[in-house]
């Protein structure tokens, strides 16, 4: 699948790109849209305009739950849980932005203004330049990355493509990026 963006297929990998915003080139802001991207599945639009509001009770200063969001491609409405690995993200980069409000925007760009889709996609490619994951590393592939761990995990496409809002399966088989190594794999760990 030369020229298009590919899954990160190890989940050592996964953790090496984690890691590089997190002790190598320490970033708060840069781990966290990382982190979030990679378990969320949102696309990079979404992802970018999340404003703290959308994770964060400001009544009960505490992380919510769920996160609740209209996806902007599709329109349709979104929520899923944050995990601990989000969690701790968010936690340190809130403490970090010293303690923002409601509206402001969790990925912090220039004048208070969200990341740019060009700054977040050189965050994301300086990293997996810079631990040679290849070329076809961007901001979709953490979304891609996502489907393909599920997907490994044992969850069904048919509810991946729920997960990503998909309006074919056509698209999220194309997301999963399968290659032969992975299908031969079910025909030598079957052995019935």
């Amino acid at each position: 699948m030369a020229g298009t963006t590919q899954p990160i297929k190890s989940r050592l990998d996964v953790e090496r790109l984690k890691d590089y915003y997190r002790s190598v080139k320490p970033n708060a802001r840069n781990y966290a849209m990382i982190v979030v991207g990679l378990n969320s599945a949102l696309r990079i639009g979404d992802l970018l305009t999340l404003k703290w509001r959308n994770v964060y009770d400001f009544r009960d200063c505490c992380l919510q739950e769920r996160v609740e969001l209209v996806e902007q491609k599709t329109g349709k409405k979104k929520t899923f849980p944050i995990n601990v690995s989000v969690q701790d993200a968010l936690i340190k980069l809130f403490r970090e932005q010293e303690y923002p409000q409601p509206n402001d925007y969790i990925f912090v760009g220039w004048q208070g203004k969200h990341l740019s889709r060009t700054q977040a996609f050189r965050i994301v490619s300086d990293a997996a330049q810079a631990l040679s994951l290849g070329s076809h590393i961007s901001c979709h592939s953490l979304r891609k990355t996502f489907g393909y761990h599920a997907y490994k995990m044992g969850v069904a496409p048919s509810l991946l493509m729920e997960l990503f809002n998909h309006s074919s399966y056509q698209v999220t088989k194309r997301y999963l990026g399968l290659n032969q190594d992975e299908k031969d794999e079910v025909y030598l760990n079957l052995n019935l």
